[in-house]
Formats: structure tokens, C-alpha cells, sequence
């Protein structure tokens, strides 16, 4: 495992947690948290639910819960991480697989204590409202909202059991399959053997005929070994059903709506929104097909680079120091935060074998900080990729900061405020530097890209899913080939007639990790509200300025102190209204009209 950063590697230093896999610290620790779980049964299976169990005592529990939970995380975290950043090592998935299997006894160890405190809670809900609780108050809610779907504790802990060697075995195999396959693409002309990530790095590439090999090489390889997704989905789905029933779920939703925070009624609303307006996205694409010449859009133009002018390379120390400029510009404290994560190497940036594919960035609440991972290949998407990234962090920062742990449970409609405010903010200062028209025009069809997929695309992911699951109720089998069926008609949901599309693209949903997380369903939506919500943020902080800088913060701050709906009304929204959705929708639209005036 990479340690260390220098000029040929740009990795994750995990010194700060454990000086390396193999130091005897992990062990110390595991039998540490061994010893503290043991002690949290002593001390409370059995005693929660009674009447005497008091505010005091509930404040205890928590405060103890949340020290427990720091360094489990923690632990977690560094063996999670390892092992995205180097899936074919020995070393580093033995101690994943060894630290996966304690946490998942640990659960069942504890899942007394969510079940015991959410009957406390049921028999005496006043203590929701208790001021000694008010740091906890809507964490308790939240627990009182969810306590209705828990089973009994043996229950429980034999739901955890049949997803160690089941849903999340199927999940990884995904994955490690997906990540660790080599295709060969045409690249530029030359015939190249690469890794899945290689290849989907080129899908963006400005030589249309390599964007169309990398398409067909990924996704004919898909189709051929179609086999293992549609099982792994087949059985993650399966068993889901399953899951909804047993835990009494209204829908196979339900759960993310709980987890996220909010209400169907909401959601609802938002993907009215979205199908009301995918005109708009369409006239973008068709837009688009004009400045690159051609009748009508590829699937393989998607997210292609505009041919205008220089396609700039950028390299990694000019990437950091963009980012830092637009954070700067708008709060110095926040640029500070993404220094931060620089100087201390918690950046893995360099694409590798083995790697896993795509971006992301996981709070580090211990040290108050975060660690994120990319691969960097120096193109204009990677920058943005790098603010959205380095968005998140500064939300780890600040959450982590002024709020307990249980606090910092940010529900994921509100965890993508920063990413996406990050990428807006290098929206503003590509266009500020930008000397031409062209260079402006550059910006906004990426803009429109990343957020027509955001926003947009997907929402056809979001169709996709709730199609899977009508299909299971009307007992249909899910065979590779009607996956791509309904895959392919949740996407020209939003598509229409404006892009072409190979057939090997009938296949995309076959690397798409998020319909494959265990117990997790309904991924997509977060993502969809989320940049509605910040796009309409974005309007008002153009409106006022600096003055917004300070309630934008304290959204941040909040974490999961407050729901969604109430993060809105830090600055005025209602985000249950159908005209809250329309706004920020609005945006969009504008962006597509600025474009269009340039032309």
C-alpha cells in the first residue's frame, strides 16, 4: 500500500490512523473495541426501555455510543479505503475481509441498542423533547421515524448474518470484477490493452473514434459477460423484496426516504419536475450536435470535450491551485479546508490497476477531516471532479467540527450541497479567466453536461429502479436481456429521439455500482434533489453576495442536527413545494439560454 505522495504517485497517506497494515496498532484496536462492546452489553442490553432510564442516562448512552463509534469508523475507513485503492493486493483484502467480518459482529453484538432506545422512545416520546437531548433531538426522531421497520434483536442479527456471505458477497464480486478487466481499446489510432478505469477515462476523450471504441470495448465486454451483473442484481434486488416485506416497508423505497430524511410527497414533486422539463435538457443535446457538427448526438458525445480550440491538459499542481482560487473567492476558511486535505495527503488521485472506478469522498469525523479518491488524467472534467470532491470534504470539515458524531449522519439528498456548490464556484472562475468566447463556451457545455447527467440522466436511473422492482412484483425474471429492456426505457424517458445509441450501451446498467450497494436502494434521487437544491442556492447567492456566504456555512455546519426541510429554511425554501423543484430547474435553463446567446 502507497503511503506516500511523490511526483510519479499522488496517494492516500494513512500514517495518521495506523503506520502501516501490518502495524500490531490495528490489532490493539480491534481487541480495544472487542472489550468496549462487551461493555456497552454489560452496562445497558436489557436496561434501556424501562421507564427509570432517564434523559441523563440517554445522554450517557449516546455520548459513549458516539466515542465507540469514532474508532470504529475510523478502523473501517482505513481498511475500506486500502482496499478501494488497491482491490488486487492479498495483503490489504485480508485485512477488508477481516475488519468487514468485526464490524458485522460488532452490529449484531449492539443491534440491541438501536431496538431498545427506539421502544424507549415509543413508550415515552417526551424525552424527544427533553432540553438536556436538544443536541440529539432529531437524531431521536429520526430513530422514533425508523423503529417501526426494526426486527427483533435475533432477528436482527440474523438479517446480518445472511448478508455477510450473501447480498454483500454479490456486491463485491461486481466490483472486483468490473475493476480488475483489461479490454483492449483504439486509442488515437493505436491498439492498447487497458483496465476498466483506463478505459473509462477515454469516454470523454476528444478523438470521437477512441470515445467510440472505449464505449464499445467496456460495453461490449459488458454484454459478453453479462452473466454475472444480472445475477449479482438479480439477488441484490431479490433480496431486497424480501427485506421490504420482512421489515414492513411501504414500498421498496421506503427505506431511502427514511434514510435520506425526506417524504415520498417530496420526491414526488421533484420527479414531476424533472419529466416536465426534459425539453429543456434535449434542446441542450441537440444544441450541442450543432457546435460539434453532427445531425444528432452519439451516446459516445454524451460527455465529449467541445473541438473548438485547445483541449488544455492540465496537471495536477495547476488542478490543486485552480480549486484553491475558486473556494477562495468565496470563503478563505473554506479554501483553507481544501489546503488542508492537500498538504496532508489525503487525496489518491493517480489512476492504477486494481483501483476502484470513479470518485468519492469519505469523512474522517476522528480527525476532523476526510479522505477522497479520483483518478486524475488531467482533463477539464477532472477539475471539477476535484472541486466536487474537495465540496464534500469542506461540508466533513465543518460538520464535523461543530456537531457530535450521531449528528454528522448527513442524509444524502444535503450531503452533495458543497460537491455541487464546488463545481459552480469553478463554473464562476473558468468563465472569469476565460479569454475567448470559445473558452466559454467550453465551460458551460461541460457545466451542462455534468449537470444534465446530474440532473437529468440520472433521473432515468431513478425510473430504472422503480421498474426493476414492478417487475419482480409482476414475477417476471430479470435475465440480462430485460434488464437492458428496462434499462433502456427508463433512459429514453428523459432521452427522447435527441442521441443515437450503440447497442452495446444496452448493457450501461451493468457498471453502475450503485444499484448493487447491499441494503441501500434508490441511490439515484439524492443526487437529482440535490442539484436542484444547489442550483437554486446558487441564484440567491448570486443575488446576495458575500451576505449568503455565512448561511451557506451554517447549512454545512448542521450536518444531520436538522432535516432537509429545515436546511432550507436557513435561506427560505420550502423544498416540499412543486415550485421550490421549478427553480432550480430554472437554472438549468439558463445556463442552456447563456450558451445559446454565445453561439
Amino acid at each position: 500500500m502507497t503511503t506516500s505522495k511523490n511526483q510519479e504517485e499522488i496517494a492516500w497517506d494513512f500514517s495518521e490512523i495506523f503506520p502501516n497494515i501490518k502495524s500490531p496498532q490495528i490489532d490493539e484496536t480491534i481487541t480495544a473495541l472487542q472489550n468496549e462492546a462487551n461493555l456497552l452489553v454489560e452496562t445497558y442490553k436489557g436496561k434501556i426501555a424501562g421507564s427509570e432510564f432517564s434523559a441523563n442516562r440517554v445522554k450517557e448512552l449516546f455520548e459513549k455510543e458516539e466515542s465507540f463509534l469514532e474508532t470504529l469508523s475510523e478502523l473501517v475507513a482505513y481498511a475500506s479505503l486500502s482496499f478501494y485503492a488497491e482491490m488486487t493486493s492479498e495483503e490489504v483484502q485480508s485485512l477488508f475481509n477481516r475488519v468487514n467480518a468485526f464490524q458485522t459482529n460488532i452490529n449484531k453484538q449492539l443491534a440491541f441498542l438501536s431496538l431498545e432506545v427506539g421502544t424507549l422512545l415509543l413508550m415515552t416520546p417526551d424525552l424527544i423533547k427533553d432540553p438536556l437531548l436538544s443536541n440529539y433531538q432529531h437524531h431521536m426522531e429520526r430513530i422514533h421515524r425508523n423503529h417501526a421497520h426494526k426486527l427483533s434483536e435475533v432477528e436482527e442479527q440474523i438479517m446480518l448474518e445472511k448478508d455477510e456471505f450473501g447480498v454483500n458477497k454479490w456486491s463485491e464480486l461486481q466490483s472486483k470484477w468490473l475493476n480488475t478487466r483489461m479490454m483492449d481499446v483504439e486509442v488515437e489510432g493505436k491498439i492498447k490493452n487497458l483496465s476498466y478505469a483506463e478505459a473509462n477515462g477515454l469516454l470523454s476523450h476528444p478523438d470521437r473514434a477512441t470515445r467510440t471504441s472505449a464505449n464499445k470495448a467496456i460495453y461490449g465486454l459488458l454484454g459478453k459477460e453479462n452473466e454475472i451483473f444480472s445475477s449479482a442484481l438479480r439477488n441484490i434486488c431479490g433480496d431486497w423484496m424480501n427485506v421490504t416485506k420482512r421489515r414492513h416497508y411501504d414500498s421498496p423505497m421506503h427505506q431511502s426516504l427514511i434514510s435520506n430524511d425526506v417524504d415520498q410527497n417530496t420526491i414526488d414533486n421533484l420527479m414531476k419536475a424533472i419529466v416536465s422539463n426534459v425539453g429543456v435538457y434535449q434542446k441542450y443535446l441537440t444544441l450541442k450536435a450543432k457546435i460539434m457538427d453532427l445531425p444528432k448526438l452519439g451516446n459516445q458525445d454524451l460527455v465529449a470535450p467541445l473541438l473548438l480550440g485547445e483541449n488544455k491538459k492540465f496537471e495536477w499542481e495547476e488542478a490543486t491551485k485552480l480549486v484553491l482560487e475558486a473556494y477562495n473567492g468565496f470563503d478563505p476558511t473554506m479554501a483553507a479546508m481544501v489546503q488542508d486535505m492537500i498538504t496532508r495527503n489525503h487525496i489518491d488521485a493517480s489512476p492504477r490497476f486494481g483501483k476502484t472506478n470513479g470518485a468519492f469522498c469519505e469523512s474522517w469525523y476522528k480527525g476532523k477531516s476526510a479522505f477522497m479518491l479520483q483518478s486524475f488524467t488531467g482533463s477539464m472534467g477532472n477539475i471539477y471532479t476535484l472541486a466536487h470532491e474537495l465540496g464534500h470534504a469542506c461540508h466533513a470539515y465543518l460538520s464535523s467540527q461543530e456537531q457530535t458524531l450521531h449528528n454528522t449522519n448527513t442524509a444524502m439528498v444535503v450531503a452533495e450541497i458543497a460537491s455541487i456548490f464546488g463545481e459552480l464556484l469553478m463554473t464562476d472562475l473558468l468563465l472569469e479567466k476565460a479569454e475567448t468566447k470559445v473558452e466559454k463556451i467550453k465551460v458551460l457545455a461541460h457545466v451542462l453536461d455534468d449537470a444534465g447527467m446530474a440532473t437529468f440522466q440520472v433521473s432515468a436511473r431513478f425510473f430504472f429502479e422503480q421498474s426493476l422492482y414492478d417487475s419482480i412484483r409482476q414475477e417476471e425474471f430479470l435475465s440480462g436481456e430485460k434488464i437492458s429492456e428496462l434499462w433502456c426505457a427508463g433512459r429514453d424517458k428523459i432521452f427522447g429521439n435527441a442521441v443515437d445509441w450503440f447497442d452495446e450501451m444496452n448493457w450501461e446498467w451493468a457498471m453502475k455500482a450503485h444499484y448493487y450497494i447491499p441494503n441501500f436502494r434508490f441511490y439515484n434521487y439524492p443526487y437529482v434533489f440535490a442539484n436542484c437544491f444547489v442550483y437554486a442556492l446558487y441564484q440567491i447567492y448570486k443575488q446576495e453576495g458575500a451576505s449568503f456566504v455565512p448561511k451557506f456555512k451554517k447549512m454545512l455546519s448542521a450536518g444531520s442536527s436538522l432535516s432537509p426541510k429545515k436546511i432550507g429554511e436557513i435561506i427560505g425554501f420550502d423544498i416540499s413545494k412543486p415550485e421550490f423543484w421549478e427553480l432550480g430547474l430554472q437554472q438549468y435553463a439558463r445556463f442552456t439560454e447563456d450558451l445559446e446567446k454565445l453561439l
